[in-house]
């Protein structure tokens, strides 16, 4: 035994010290970031082309509806992360995060060319759902082996730190979406962009954008090498023989799975979409925001954030990855409704309130916010903060009280999201790895958070409360809290080849 550890410490260090660590996370971080930004131009552009893939008459209706179909991409992706993560334990890391890439790529090129309804009807709809799947399972496959490649190439002391930029993928994938739809709108008229104009829709260059970047990644990808832990795990014969029975049957490691979800997950999920996609979209359709201003805004306080990723990732490192995580989780709970009250004052609009009314024949709800009028009485509010220009709008106090507003909610983000990739990593044993970090993860962002601008909105149409949509975010950071407080364990220091080695081989 003396003998296989010295050879595996040895190895070990080779690795270490000839692997080009920034290549490797480079390479895995590109195709990741392409990932992301082709999930979410889908949301970022959903008031634009909501009512273009639904049946016309009530916006508001085709706006929920939209965002169900944006939510199906989230409730999916746990199913991918099974499938996935089956084969990234089986058959290698490296081969898993290709095929989700091409899937990805291919599905976002399809909503590029995908006609609309007044052009085919209840397929449209049907279609992109179809489409939305797909993203949805590749998504719920990629994550998982970006994670997992990049941490079994480092060294341990570093874990956090270096998973820390596969962290920073997912809101610089939304960034990039954000920063391509405002450079295409900027190039054409709003009709031009929203394809009431004839000639090619604008809304579909963000989505066409994406072949040329996939091509550029799966290239990349193509020049990668395995993980140098999977291949001495399968070179030894040590892969697991049915990767989702080890981790989901077996009381030890389920209870490692539900421990993350609920301790650390979970709450990391809805604090993410809470503090980038819910408050893009609750600036759009409840404070009334301009569109494109409402983009600029959550777009600079993303740039701005973006650091304190690698921050908190290279802090955990030093002082551990759980009470980093918990205490976004508990900050968010404490702050989301005095932030939203802030952004209800600094917008301008006014809006108190959000009248619905039920469409007699289809049943389907319609959203007003509304404000008091001069003679005390309710109306319609009034759209604020016309975008005219980067620099008219940031000369607007207004508009710089509204990014500091998002920047604050995307720091606790930073906080949730930076070493939970180290986490999660260490804490299953590498031959499940893939399979069992995947399952919490994609439950926790895909379901509780993806499920969030959904929730909100539907609270708010519902019961006419601005900020009824903040409750169940809240509901659920404070559950996580509370359970990772008990139950999460440190995972800080844990030496992922002491345990490889410590394996029986075949």
């Amino acid at each position: 035994m003396a003998e296989n550890t010295k050879d595996l410490g040895a190895f070990y260090n080779d690795q270490v010290s000839k692997a080009k660590i920034w290549q490797v996370i480079g390479a895995s971080s590109l195709g990741t970031v392409i990932e992301w930004y082709d999930f979410y131009i889908f949301g970022s552009l959903a008031p634009i082309i909501a009512p273009l893939f639904y049946p016309p008459g009530n916006d508001t209706f085709a706006y929920i509806a939209y965002l169900a179909t944006f939510a199906v991409g989230f409730v999916v992706r746990p199913f991918g992360a099974l499938f996935f993560g089956r084969i990234g334990d089986k058959v290698g890391r490296k081969y898993a995060f290709l095929v989700t890439l091409l899937i990805m790529g291919g599905s976002t090129a399809i909503i590029g060319f995908l006609p609309t309804y007044s052009t085919i009807g209840i397929a449209a709809p049907i279609i992109l759902l179809l489409v939305r799947v797909l993203q949805g399972l590749a998504l719920g496959g990629e994550y998982g082996g970006a994670a997992v490649y990049v941490a079994e190439h480092v060294p341990d002391n570093k874990r956090g730190y270096y998973t820390s930029f596969i962290q920073i993928t997912a809101t610089l994938g939304l960034f990039m979406s954000l920063i391509v739809i405002l450079i295409v709108q900027n190039l054409m008229t709003a009709d031009q962009f929203a394809g009431k104009a004839d000639g090619l829709s604008g809304w579909r260059i963000p989505f066409l954008v994406s072949i040329l970047l996939v091509v550029v990644s799966l290239y990349i990808r193509l020049r990668m090498e395995e993980s140098p832990i999977f291949n001495h795990i399968k070179s030894s014969g040590m892969t697991s023989a049915n990767p989702l029975v080890e981790a989901f049957t077996k009381w030890g490691s389920l209870r490692r799975v539900l421990i993350s979800l609920f301790g650390a997950t979970a709450g990391q999920g809805v604090v993410w979409y809470a503090g980038q996609f819910f408050a893009l979209f609750y600036m759009q359709t409840i404070l009334n925001v301009n569109t494109v201003s409402a983009q600029y805004i959550v777009a600079i306080a993303l740039l701005f954030a973006m650091p304190f990723f690698v921050f908190w990732g290279a802090l955990s490192d030093r002082i551990g990855r759980k009470w980093i995580i918990l205490t976004g989780c508990l900050l968010a709970v404490i702050t989301y409704l005095p932030i939203y009250h802030a952004m209800q004052k600094a917008s301008g609009s006014e809006v108190v309130t959000a009248s619905s009314q039920k469409d007699p024949v289809t049943g389907a709800i319609k959203l007003t916010p509304q404000s008091y009028g001069t003679d005390g009485m309710l109306k319609p509010a009034e759209k604020v903060l016309p975008y005219t220009g980067i620099g008219d709008l940031l000369a607007k106090p207004s508009a710089r009280m509204l990014i500091l507003l998002i920047f604050i909610q995307v720091f606790w983000v930073t906080m949730v999201y930076g070493p939970i990739a180290a986490y999660l990593v260490e804490a299953f044993p590498a031959k499940i790895r893939y399979t069992a970090l995947s399952l919490p993860y994609h439950i926790g962002n895909g379901v509780f958070g993806g499920l969030l601008p959904l929730i909100g909105v539907s609270l708010i149409a519902q019961t006419g409360n601005i900020y009824a949509g903040l409750y169940y975010p809240m509901a659920i950071a404070g559950i996580t809290f509370v359970v990772g407080a008990i139950f999460l364990r440190e995972t800080h220091g844990h030496k992922i080849w002491e345990e490889v080695k410590a394996e029986p081989t075949a």
